[in-house]
């Protein structure tokens, strides 16, 4: 959805102007004059010059009118934002203020560039969206998954509690429809990856709860490397198959504690082969 100049003028921050010998704080709607800088100074007061604005400030600044202007606008997940020329000419920033706010918001899963035809919103925002930037940097693999695990044994024996709590029974049914796939495959080749994977998604989204889904979204990259054959090994944590499917029972029955109990064999197991495998 192109914005139109109209709508562009949501994004304009307040602006300094010196107009001949007044100062003036342009806000969008009216200006108001502050003074006549000879007013500043007659009275023989020693003031501060007015330090520009430190360009991390104007990044925030720029992403805090973005956010505001895609919600007033309405936008929704598909839409177009305006044009890179547009917003430098609006915010009066440059083009490198411009693209810093876009890749962070592509870092944060909000904004998807399309070469040739412009940045586009992947989900709305707000000033009450909760952001979560992730990173972790790691000498090892080993090291790196065993970091990682302590965030997924907080989150995953969370989410199967949760699910157990609040599931339906279409959730039932896409949870089940996908522990079934995750055991022909693992059946038919002897690993699952994959479809292990969409297992464990499918009780993420029972749990009606996004912002799990959204904690995976960040840690996609570290969390994929659990079921990408680590250590080129395809046996890894094949030990916890059997528990996937008491996991489903247990939410199933809507037992939250038993659910808890079989999230953690899995992912015991995991630990232990990660210890094992990287000897």
């Amino acid at each position: 959805m192109p914005a139109s100049r109209n709508q562009l003028g949501m994004l304009r921050p307040p602006v300094w102007r010196r107009m001949m010998n007044e100062v003036e704080l342009d806000t969008g709607e009216h200006p108001h004059f502050i003074g006549r800088m000879s007013d500043q100074f007659s009275s023989g007061l020693s003031l501060p010059p007015i330090s520009p604005l430190p360009p991390a400030d104007r990044a925030r600044q720029v992403g805090e009118a973005l956010v505001d202007y895609i919600a007033k606008a309405q936008l929704r997940a598909g839409d177009r934002l305006p044009a890179e020329r547009e917003l430098m000419a609006t915010l009066a920033v440059g083009r490198s203020t411009i693209r810093e706010v876009i890749r962070r918001f592509q870092a944060l899963g909000v904004i998807e560039t399309r070469k040739g035809s412009g940045n586009y919103l992947l989900r709305p925002v707000s000033r009450a969206t909760v952001h979560m930037p992730l990173s972790l940097d790691t000498d090892s693999l080993r090291d790196g998954l065993l970091k990682t695990l302590q965030v997924r044994r907080g989150l995953e024996c969370e989410a199967a509690m949760v699910a157990a709590q609040v599931r339906t029974q279409d959730d039932l049914v896409d949870i089940e429809s996908k522990l079934e796939e995750m055991e022909r495959v693992h059946l038919e080749k002897g690993a699952s990856g994959p479809e292990d994977l969409a297992f464990h998604l499918s009780i993420y989204a029972a749990t009606h709860n996004p912002l799990f889904r959204q904690l995976l979204e960040q840690m996609r990259e570290a969390f994929e490397r659990f079921w990408s054959h680590p250590f080129e090994r395809h046996d890894f944590a094949r030990r916890s198959f059997p528990f996937h499917r008491t996991l489903f029972e247990a939410i199933s029955a809507q037992d939250a504690e038993a659910a808890r109990a079989e999230t953690l064999k899995i992912l015991e197991i995991v630990e232990e082969d990660i210890k094992d495998m990287s000897k």
